[in-house]
Order: structure tokens, then sequence, then C-alpha cells
């Protein structure tokens, strides 16, 4: 019985199994149909359907200067789009050509107007692009390939065609929020960027303060109504809120310019200047320029300001000397013999940068070995000191705040390391240390410290000993209003045990400058204080490349001396000779300083009153609507005018007349896109404008007004000719 009922089980599971592999079959079978025969038809009945559901991204925050400049910001740029399922459907087809077929009037003058927007591709290319969108049957048939901004989006509309409702002439724009920087590379390090394809954040504050700045989105869906899909929102999404950072554009700028003078002067590849707020820690200005070798331009590739792991030099006996006068070692009387600029040190041999011509013939105080900066003075007493006992040395450079990890959020920064020794139980050195590492440490080798991290020291030492984390962001605002703000973060009270050492490493790094190597770094009109640093780069090879050396060039300090407001770093990366900090990253330094300290002059402006001032702001000639828009909301009487409205037409051009309690417009004599116009009178920008976009191409002598023009009112003008302007 059970046999028979097995063998009867095997049959019906044979059965169905049958059933469900042709079951099988006719579905694969169904959908490589649908897939292949009736593609074009499925795909015409998706393209018809409304999504039911889409999410509303938040416009991201902006990142402010301290001065509330703009420093990244989004701006709208536009896909330009044509669907000419909807221009049928709209009975529009008499829009695109007459009744014998014929290009229609409309289409001739749309294709000629996106040439002189457009002017890389013909109206005849534009008339056979469109038509083979209007053959096809595209909905989503892109007019040009690039997106573009607002203002030639808005000219765009007013082309014959598409100044039409969207479902009557089947132009459609769809518009993406795209990350803009105003001041161009300006802070670029700082600031970061962000990847234009999904918006990610990748580097700088764009990368740290993302959460801030992206805000959340939001969500609607569609509903038909009155055979109309409208949308309705279900959650709004929350815009990003504004990141306002510590950078000062001026600053910014002028420690750029100062910068890349001196590098493009030195043929050097890399520059380093940060330019800190002694009190707060605030970040005024940060510079890292490259030198692309391809261009001959000096850009912003990478932070070195945070990034650089190497060697500093010189700069690194400000902390040798503190640290040992802060232990009771050394002081300002102690003399050292120096001569003939080089020692034999445990086998090395240790040279003053003038050994070659018999080095410093007389001892040198401890003031004067700073203000020289010898090598020789300096490992000399850090070694005598500190032989037996090197991890007290070492420990004392954390002390002083050298060693300070900044824990700064950058993806980029790298915390300073600096060797510690260690013995083994029986008392021998361990991890490579030996008897040279002390005094190359104390001259700036056997260490890697970013330059952020030699400012924060610099810093501390001008600010009386108390040390401040480096701050880039003040605080977070949302529609104006300060919603966080983000306190002055200080590290150590003081940097040193006794405050009268601190006093005596003040007045020694001013003499640096008054009447050491730091000169260059100086001023006539105020006072600074400071170190130079000049560093052999170690590459895979040593110290020399292929019979080249590689240098490192720093000048850190503060200013003015006396009572310090900034602090200052510079450090530039360049092979060869020369090479100086003092006469290259110092002059840099001074720059800077000067330019700063300029921007806080007091002019007393008391009987300088001009008796033939007008009150009435000098108006050129150009665009009316903006010059009635900007005198009515001064409060001014505008004849002629349009009381203060602006129209998002053209332009309407123009001069202005100046009267005794306002102004009067006076429309100029409208002429021909082929026709030369009057623009004297005028601003470089209008004048600029309405010659370009009649196809002709600007080329500008002087500043002010324009006039004269070498081509004369009303002449026939040409495609791409020069038309040369003449301002005063």
């Amino acid at each position: 019985m059970s046999k028979f009922a097995s063998e009867h089980s095997l049959w019906r599971y044979t059965i169905f199994s049958i059933v469900f592999m042709l079951f099988a079959i006719v579905i694969l079978g169904k959908g490589f149909y649908i897939m292949t025969s009736e593609r074009d038809y499925w795909m015409k009945v998706d393209s018809l359907r409304m999504p039911q559901s889409d999410i509303v991204e938040p416009i991201r925050g902006n990142i402010l200067a301290a001065g509330g400049q703009r420093l990244a910001c989004n701006l709208p740029e536009y896909e330009l789009h044509m669907d000419f399922v909807a221009l049928k459907s709209g009975k529009a087809d008499t829009l695109w050509h007459d009744k014998q077929g014929n290009d229609a009037k409309g289409l001739i003058m749309l294709c000629e107007g996106l040439h002189e927007i457009f002017p890389e591709k013909s109206a005849e290319e534009f008339k056979e692009h469109l038509k083979k969108g209007y053959d096809e049957n595209k909905r989503y048939y892109p007019v040009v390939k690039q997106r573009v901004d607002y203002s030639t989006y808005q000219r765009v509309r007013q082309l014959p065609i598409f100044c039409l409702r969207p479902g009557l002439s089947g132009f459609t724009a769809k518009e993406h929020m795209v990350r803009n920087r105003p001041y161009g590379s300006l802070a670029s390090c700082v600031v970061g960027d962000i990847y234009k394809s999904d918006g990610r954040a990748f580097s700088g504050l764009e990368w740290i303060c993302d959460s801030v700045l992206k805000g959340s989105q939001g969500f609607k869906h569609y509903k038909k109504e009155l055979n109309k899909w409208v949308s309705v929102v279900d959650s709004a999404a929350i815009n990003g809120s504004d990141v306002v950072t510590t950078i000062d554009v001026g600053f910014q700028d002028l420690a750029e310019r100062a910068l890349e003078k001196e590098l493009r002067k030195d043929n050097a590849y890399t520059g380093v200047a940060i330019v800190m707020e002694v009190s707060t820690g605030d970040i005024k200005a940060m510079v890292n320029l490259d030198l692309d070798r391809s261009t001959g331009k000096y850009v912003e590739l990478r932070n070195h300001a945070l990034a650089d792991f190497l060697e500093p030099g010189s700069v690194f006996k400000t902390a040798s000397f503190l640290v040992a006068m802060d232990d009771g070692k050394i002081d300002t009387t102690m003399k050292v013999d120096c001569s003939g600029g080089k020692r034999e040190m445990y086998g090395a041999e240790m040279k003053d940068h003038n050994w070659t011509s018999g080095g410093y013939k007389d001892p040198l105080t401890v003031p004067q070995i700073l203000q020289k900066s010898s090598n020789i003075g300096v490992s000399l007493l850090i070694d005598k000191y500190y032989h037996n006992r090197p991890e007290d040395f070492v420990a004392g450079l954390h002390r002083v705040g050298i060693g300070e990890d900044l824990k700064l959020k950058f993806k980029e920064y790298r915390k300073p390391r600096i060797r510690y020794p260690e013995r083994d139980k029986y008392g021998n050195w361990t991890k490579g240390w030996s008897n040279t590492a002390l005094p190359w440490m104390s001259i700036g080798y056997e260490t890697n410290v970013p330059p952020i991290s030699v400012l924060t020291f610099y810093n501390a030492i001008a600010n009386d000993g108390v040390m401040v984390r480096p701050r880039f962001v003040k605080s977070i605002e949302r529609d104006g209003e300060t919603i966080e703000e983000f306190p002055v973060k200080v590290l150590r009270q003081s940097i040193v045990k006794n405050h009268n050492v601190l006093k005596q490493m003040q007045n020694m790094l001013r003499e640096v400058v008054d009447y050491g190597l730091g000169k260059p770094a100086g001023s006539r009109s105020f006072s600074v204080a400071g170190k130079t640093g000049t560093a052999q780069k170690v590459g895979e090879r040593g110290y020399n490349t292929n019979g080249v050396t590689h240098y490192l060039l720093s000048f850190a300090g503060y200013f003015p001396a006396d009572a310090p407001r900034y602090s200052c770093i510079v450090c530039i990366q360049k092979a060869g000779l020369p090479a100086s900090g003092g006469q290259m990253s110092g002059q840099v330094f001074h720059d800077i300083a000067e330019g700063i300290m300029a921007k806080d002059i007091y002019y007393n402006a008391k009987g300088a009153h001009d008796v033939d001032y007008s009150k009435i702001p000098d108006t050129k000639a150009g665009n009316l609507q903006a010059a009635d828009y900007v005198l009515s909301r001064l409060g001014f009487e505008v004849e002629g005018g349009w009381n203060g409205e602006r129209s998002e037409g053209s332009p309407i051009w123009g001069i202005v007349t100046r009267r005794r309690n306002g102004a009067q417009l006076r429309r100029s004599r409208g002429r021909s896109m082929r026709q030369m116009p009057d623009v004297r009178g005028m601003g470089a920008r209008d004048a600029v404008y309405i010659i370009e976009n009649r196809g002709a191409k600007v080329h500008i002598k002087g500043c002010g007004r324009v006039s004269q023009q070498s081509k004369p009112a009303g002449s026939a003008i040409k495609k791409g000719e020069v038309v040369t302007l003449y301002l005063s």
C-alpha cells in the first residue's frame, strides 16, 4: 500500500513541476517580448506618467567671511529643454512651420536669437538641431548642451516662441542649485569643496560643517485637479544654516598677493602664509599656493598649512631656548664660543650658516645666538644641560606647547610629532635614538611640526603665555540670526612656569628683527618680533636630491611687538640657492604686516568738505532701470523713471543728468543689433555688455567712463570684430 502511494505521489510532483516550469517560461517570454517589441510603447507611457511623490531638496547654507561676504553660496543654473509633444498637443505647430511646410518666421527669429546668445553655433545649426528634435518627437530635448546662469536663462525666455507659456511653446527649464565661489579660489583650502555630481562635501569647512550647511530634505506629492497635475508639499525642506568664518577677505587677498609676488621672484614652488588674531586665535587669512607647472600659475591645491609634516628648522630654536630658560638651565647673560663656524658633535658636523667665512669670532650671548640663528650656540647649550636627560627636554617642548595636538577637524590636519627618547631595561636608548638626536632636534630637525602648530606657539608668546586654539568658525546663523557661537578655546593658561622668562623671550624675538637676521620683516612704522628659519628638506634620498638641495624658508612672529594684535607665519619651499628665511619669508611677512596695519590708519576729514560737492551721486550713462532703482531707494527725485521698479525685461539704455534735488533719465535712441551703439559716458560694465551683445569683442584702455570708442556710433558692426574703448 505504501509503495503504491509513493509512486502515485511521484507522478503528481512531476506534473506540478512541469506546469510550474511552463508557467515560468511563459513569464520570461512575455517579459522578453515587452522589453523588445513593446519597448517604445511602454517608454512613451512612462513619459506621460506623473510621479506620485518627490523629494524637495533644501538650499545649502552659505559660508561667510568675517565681514559677511559670501565665500561659498548656491546660485541657480538651468538646463534648457524643448517638449515637442507639448508643442504638438497644444496645436502650436504653426509656430514651427506654415501650412506649406516652410519655416515659420518665429522659428527663424528664435534661431537667430539663440545664435546671438550662444555665438559658437550658427542660426542655421540651431535650426537643424531643433528640427531634429521636432521630427523625433522628443520630450526633453536639450536646446543647448551646457547649463546657463540666471541672466542667460532670462534672455532665452524672451526669444520668440520661448516667451509663450510652456504648455504652448514646449520650452522648459530645469533649475539646479550649484555651489558658487564669488571670490574664486580665495581661501579655497579653508572653505573646501563639494562634488558637483551629487553635492557631497569632501574637504575644508564644506565637509566639517556639512551637517549644518546641507539642511534637511522635504517631500511633496502630485495629484490631478481639473485635468492638471499639481504638487502638494507634505513636509517643507529646511534650508541649511550659514557658517560665519573668521577669514577676513581683505587680509586673505593681501596675504595671497604678497606671497605670490615673492614665490615668483624666488622661483619657488610652494608657499604658505597664515595670519592669526593674537587674543582670539581667529585665522584671518590662510594661503596655500602651489606652482602649476603646466600653466605657470600659482593655485591652491593642498592645505600645506595644516598638512605639511616637515622639519621646521630655526623657528624651532625659540622653543628650545624657552624650555631651557624656563627650566633655569640658561639665562640671557651666558656666552657660547661659536668660532670657526662648525663643531664636531658625536661623529657629525654641526655648522653655522657663515661657516665658510670662519663663523663668529667673538663669543655670543644667548640673545645674540637667537639673533644670528647660530646652530652651534643652540645645540651646544641644549646638549650640555640635557644630554643625560633628553626626556626632560622633550617634556619641556610639550610644556611650552610646540607639540600640542590642536585637534583641528580638517581632514588633512596632522598633529606635531616630536620624538621621545626611551631606554630599555639596561639603560640603552631605543627606537633609533642616538647622541646626535638631541643637538639636531634643538635646531629644528628630528621633528615634524606643521606651520599651524608653529604659529600657535608664537601666538602664545605674543599673548603673554596664553595658548589659544586656532579658530576658523565664529558662529552659525539662520536668516541673519545667530543660533550658535563658538567661544575662544584656551589650551594652556601659560606655556611657562616663570613669567619673567616669557618677557625675556619677547625682548629677544624683538631684537632678532631689530638687530638680527629678521630685519627684512621689520617696519619703520611699528615694532615687529619674530624668528627666521632656513632648513634643508629631507627627501627619499636624504637632504640632497639629484644634486639639488631643497629648502624650507620660514619666518614666524607677531606685530606690533609692544601690543601684539596679529601673529603670522610665512613658509616658502624652493630648490637650490639662494635660500634665506629672513630675506624671502621675512619680506612677505613685512608686506603682510604693513598692509594690515595700514588699514587702521585714521585720516581726519575735518575741513575737507568740498563746497562744490553735490549730494546726488555721480551716475554714469547705461542701464536706466538700474540707475532709477538705486536713486529712488536713496530717496532722490527721479524724473522719467519707473518709481524704483525693476523689470525682468531687457535693459533700457540712456543717460542720467543731475538736477538740484534729483536726476533726470533720458533714453538713448535705439539702434539695430547690427549697428554700433553710442556708449560714451557709460561705465565699462554696461558698455561691454551692450557691445558684446551684438557679437563684437571689446578691448578696454584706462579707467572711469568711456570717453572715446574706436568705432563710431551707427556704423555697421561685424561679428567677432574688436572695438576699443578709451576710458578716462
